[in-house]
């Protein structure tokens, strides 16, 4: 099928602002920008909702009654598959991968409040087998959990689509494919010219439609991948879903491991930090200076790590702001609030009055 012709809902905004940077900017040198894929307006705003738009068209017309999907604990992913789900009169369903936190906090909050079934799957007990086999344990009793559920949910007459971890299906990475168009036409509208696109390389939905809808529409800037873990998903396999999305989609074009560019940072500071969603103070300081300079928020498990990279390679001149430099915001703001990044930022910013800019008068 042709992605031009593709059917979508529409369950959040596009068309995101495309804005300049300019206190960063003088802060860094160059012209620096930001795509907001932050206010795509569904659930407080975030990228996958551009992937829900042909998720959940996928849904209605294959007659399913229930969107279910997985990750971490305070998945972003999920909150907006259980909004666009609410939105769309099916049922939200999500299965997180650890055990049930004591405190409610962050996503998991909004999650309860629009009434979403919620599964914790504990698999902490591979732990205890060697490394080799640990991942595949893990996943078995995940893929095992989830029949279980739809098999569950089916015996009450619902049909449920289970969408994989960050919406990374083919159909979920026609909405970032589709985004490149729009970033260009935003680009000419306002006189900007750039020539890099920097974004979060994590589940790769994202990243891969963006990549092949850069060279389908045959875009002006080149698109570079950041990590947000140390354990990242590997080039090859993000090959070939590319590959799949030029077949699937008529692109025409094949992609090698060596058209990818993504970047990883020094080995003692790497962007992705120390771990999945670990607190992490570089992270953190980078946080506080995109909010310093243009008052917008990151997150300390994904566009923070992002951001970490866009300001190294831009302060290393791997890529030059003199080009011009635009950074994805892909939104997860929610995760500030969760309890673990709350309880590390305490020190680095509320334990010094001084250096804090804190105050008190008392009578």
């Amino acid at each position: 099928m042709n992605i031009e012709k593709l059917k979508r809902a529409h369950v959040g905004y596009v068309d995101t602002p495309l804005e300049p940077m300019d206190a960063l900017s003088k802060t860094l040198g160059g012209r620096l920008y930001i795509k907001r894929d932050d206010l795509t307006g569904l659930a407080l705003g975030g990228n996958k909702a551009r992937k829900l738009d042909y998720i959940v068209q996928y849904a209605l017309d294959h007659g399913y009654t229930a969107l279910m999907t997985f990750g971490g604990v305070q998945t972003n992913h999920g909150r907006l598959t259980a909004a666009a789900a609410i939105r769309y009169g099916l049922k939200p369903i999500l299965v997180l991968k650890g055990e049930k936190p004591d405190y409610m906090s962050g996503n998991l909050l909004l999650d309860r409040l629009m009434g979403t079934d919620l599964y914790f799957v504990d698999t902490a007990a591979a732990d205890a087998l060697p490394e080799a086999e640990r991942a595949a344990a893990k996943q078995r009793f995940v893929d095992q959990c989830a029949q279980e559920i739809i098999a569950d949910y089916a015996a009450r007459g619902e049909k449920v689509l289970s969408i994989p971890v960050g919406g990374q299906t083919v159909i979920g990475s026609a909405g970032y494919v589709q985004a490149i168009p729009e970033i260009m036409r935003q680009m000419e509208q306002q006189h900007i010219s750039a020539k890099y696109l920097v974004v979060g390389y994590g589940s790769t939905g994202t990243f891969a439609g963006l990549w092949a809808g850069a060279r389908y529409y045959h875009a002006p800037f080149e698109v570079i991948g950041i990590p947000i873990e140390p354990d990242y998903r590997p080039v090859e396999e993000t090959v070939d879903f590319i590959n799949e999305l030029s077949h699937t989609f008529e692109m025409g074009f094949t992609c090698t491991a060596q058209d990818l560019h993504l970047e990883f940072g020094p080995a003692e500071t790497p962007y992705g930090g120390v771990g999945y969603n670990e607190p992490d103070s570089v992270t953190e300081r980078c946080i506080e200076l995109l909010a310093k300079t243009e008052a917008i928020f990151l997150d300390p498990c994904y566009t923070g790590k992002v951001f970490h990279g866009f300001v190294d390679l831009l302060r290393r001149g791997v890529i030059s702001g003199a080009d011009g430099a635009i950074f994805l915001h892909t939104g997860g703001a929610p995760g500030l609030w969760t309890r673990e990044h709350l309880d590390a930022m305490q020190s680095p910013f509320w334990s010094d009055e001084k250096a804090d800019r804190v105050h008190v008068r008392k009578l």
